[in-house]
């Protein structure tokens, strides 16, 4: 057993962002869905399109409790894969992690081309398709110079936004005051295709759009001063909750619903022409190609730091890691423009069906928000948190997601098939990074039943596979413990197995100033240390120290372990550091 004598080292303090900046980054995702959400509603629910908006605010203001008590418990960037992470094994958070990576595809994607069907309303010569891949190629240079999300530019475009959503508003109603109902009543008066439940029904799952970018908050919450994310979501939700079923009442009272139909990727823009004229329209669309394109820059950041971390946690190759001299991850950035491209092409860029993708991703992130919530509840019931999600309100939000999935599904079944396409090899390939170990022992075998006949025809010899894997497993974890009993550590030592490619554990037991190890707590490592053979063991005592942010950062520099290799278990309500003060370390008991 080894013993280690330290130094400290201050950690590296995050910029914190305010809220109104904070929620100009989220919000200019989330209220861009006012663009093209209610027309999507309208096709589906007729003239109750607003009231299935307003079903949608019901249930984002549950999730406002349930995203609040998860952050709040785990205030650490990376949105549902870190609450996953921190609550259940490796392989559930990857999956969580590759459902977010296609709902940040989606959205770069959609959002481009809706800028580009916006644009394309003044400029009716412009080629939409290849006007698309440029923004999105723009925005990726833009990133791999090292231009990231300005909170600056971010306020600005979101006031710009609200402002002249409010504008529309305004001019729209009076417009109607003063022309009168009669497109009101005659929109009320056309049948429905089917029940009013069946409508109000598809139009909820179509409507789910328009809360697209709720989660956004959650993956830069380190970045946020104390107390500013459970505003921000208030905030999103008090946005679209507005703007969102007032837009779809107006677009009701003012347009024929073939006219919605037919102008649907433009939709603001074309009643912002017939209530205010040519300048409404042009503002709009301005406006509309600013705040979409806010949103493809957010995809771009988004995607770049959840694959730095899922790369970090071993879920995807290390190649991606590499960086330019400006310090940005460039192959991230080009595998994202490619893939996003690729998803264009392959829809054409129909609104519908990139919808389709967009709403399935997303909803599958916040199902799994909600079982995160639950796995909060039962397994990390001891952190502190600043609001508690009722048991009812995760029932009716996760039920309300589920059905929306479904009703995504029956409406348009050829999307579920575009989603697969791409959601299956994103799964295959981070769960073969997770089961490398496994398939690399299985190849081994196969190498070594036709190394001998085939001797001199195979040049890739099993031991090299050998030395591979043992590279792989040679990254050192830490446990850090102030006296846990036998069957914690074993805990530990079980997940270790079950969800880390290692051989080489460090418990370490930090006492301060005239503290002694536990009596038992030495013989109890070494039990363990037989009891898993495949694992190294080295029980670690730093004496006359304090565990906290200065500690672990000075053992991450000094036995070059990544932080979020090192765990701990559940503090309780007087550790005295939030968790998004200790960099990234993990919980697992």
């Amino acid at each position: 057993m080894n013993k280690y004598a330290t130094s400290t080292t201050l950690p590296a303090q995050h910029p914190k962002l305010k809220e109104l900046s904070a929620t100009a980054i989220c919000g200019n995702d989330i209220t861009s869905s006012c663009l093209y959400v209610s027309a999507l509603a309208i096709i589906y629910a007729g003239q109750y399109a607003w009231v299935a908006l307003l079903m949608v605010g019901g249930v984002l203001y549950l999730f406002r409790s349930i995203y609040g008590e998860v952050v709040g418990a785990l205030p650490l960037n990376g949105g549902a894969y870190n609450a996953l992470l921190n609550t259940t094994s490796k392989s559930t958070a990857s999956l969580a992690a590759c459902l977010t990576l296609l709902s940040y595809m989606a959205t770069a994607v959609i959002s481009a081309s809706e800028a580009m069907h916006y644009v394309h309303h003044l400029w009716e010569g412009l080629p939409i398709i290849y006007a698309t891949i440029g923004l999105l190629a723009l925005f990726m240079g833009l990133t791999i110079m090292g231009i990231g999300e300005s909170s600056i530019v971010a306020v600005i475009i979101f006031i710009t936004h609200i402002s002249t959503l409010s504008l529309l508003l305004i001019i729209g109603f009076s417009y109607l005051f003063s022309n009168g109902f009669g497109t009101l009543i005659l929109n009320y008066s056309q049948p429905l295709d089917g029940s009013i439940w069946r409508a109000l029904f598809f139009g909820f799952a179509a409507a789910m759009l328009g809360i697209s970018g709720f989660e956004s908050s959650a993956n830069f919450v380190e970045e946020q001063a104390e107390g500013v994310f459970p505003k921000t979501l208030r905030n999103m939700w008090l946005a679209v909750t507005f703007f969102n079923p007032l837009t779809a009442f107006l677009a009701i009272a003012i347009l024929p619903f073939a006219a919605v139909k037919e102008n649907q990727t433009a939709l603001l823009a074309y009643m912002g022409e017939i209530v205010g004229g040519n300048w409404l329209a042009i503002l709009i669309s301005v406006n509309a190609a600013m705040v979409l394109s806010g949103a493809v820059l957010t995809s771009y950041v988004g995607v770049t730091g959840l694959v730095q971390r899922m790369t970090l946690d071993r879920c995807l190759p290390q190649f991606l890691l590499k960086t330019n001299k400006k310090g940005s991850a460039y192959l991230i950035m080009i595998s994202f423009f490619l893939l996003c491209v690729s998803i264009l092409l392959i829809t054409r860029g129909d609104i519908a069906a990139l919808a389709g993708v967009y709403t399935i991703s997303f909803l599958s992130v916040m199902a799994f928000f909600g079982i995160g919530n639950i796995l909060l509840k039962f397994r990390r019931s001891r952190l502190p948190r600043p609001v508690r999600a009722s048991g009812l309100a995760l029932f009716l939000a996760i039920s309300a997601v589920l059905a929306a999935l479904i009703g995504t599904a029956i409406l348009n079944p050829a999307y579920v098939w575009v989603f697969l396409q791409y959601f299956v090899p994103t799964v295959s390939l981070v769960f073969i990074m997770l089961y490398r170990i496994e398939l690399l022992i299985f190849f081994s075998f196969l190498i070594r039943q036709i190394e001998k006949p085939l001797k001199r025809l195979i040049p890739f010899k099993s031991f090299t596979i050998k030395r591979l894997i043992q590279t792989i497993r040679s990254q050192e974890f830490v446990f850090f413990t102030r006296g846990d009993n036998i069957a914690n550590i074993n805990k530990v030592m079980r997940y270790i197995v079950e969800n880390e490619h290692t051989n080489r554990l460090k418990i370490v037991n930090v006492l301060r100033e005239g503290e002694e190890p536990p009596k038992k707590l030495m013989h109890e490592v070494e039990v363990l240390d037989l009891a898993y053979p495949e694992i190294v063991v080295d029980f670690v005592i730093i004496r006359g120290r304090k565990f906290g942010p200065e500690l672990i950062q000075e053992l991450s520099d000094k036995w070059g372990i990544p932080k979020n290799f090192m765990f701990i278990g559940s503090p309780g309500d007087r550790f005295p550091y939030g968790l998004q003060e200790l960099g990234g370390v993990r919980l697992v008991i």
